[in-house]
């Protein structure tokens, strides 16, 4: 009787399981992207501008692009701040050597657009 009970349970048990749907398991992995070269540049330009407009509020940031020359390059960007109830934009301009990094002017202009 044992046996049987015994088989009767393996039989069930197989039997349940066959039955089942599979169970998929989703597993998500985050692609991390890599740092562009312009980004630290890009945080020197919203410091700097920060320091020039202490009171003002950066809501957004543009990278344009880069100038390369051949000694040196530049790096421009397009911020808009908020001061008060004023907005405006200022274009920030990161001049550097193209051997060592090193920042060798920065200059801004503001703009109304």
């Amino acid at each position: 009787m044992r046996k049987l009970l015994t088989g009767m349970f393996a039989t069930i048990v197989f039997f349940s399981v066959s039955i089942l749907p599979p169970k998929i398991i989703h597993t998500a992995t985050a692609q991390q992207k890599p740092v562009p070269p312009y980004a630290k540049f890009g945080t020197l330009a919203m410091e700097k501008t920060h320091e020039k407009y202490p009171n003002a509020k950066i809501i957004d940031y543009l990278h344009i692009g880069r100038i390369t020359g051949s000694q040196s390059s530049t790096e421009k960007f397009k911020l808009w701040l908020k001061d008060n109830s004023k907005e405006f934009g200022v274009f920030v301009n990161i001049e550097f050597n193209n051997e060592t990094g090193k920042v060798t002017n920065i200059t801004f202009k503001e703009t109304s657009r």
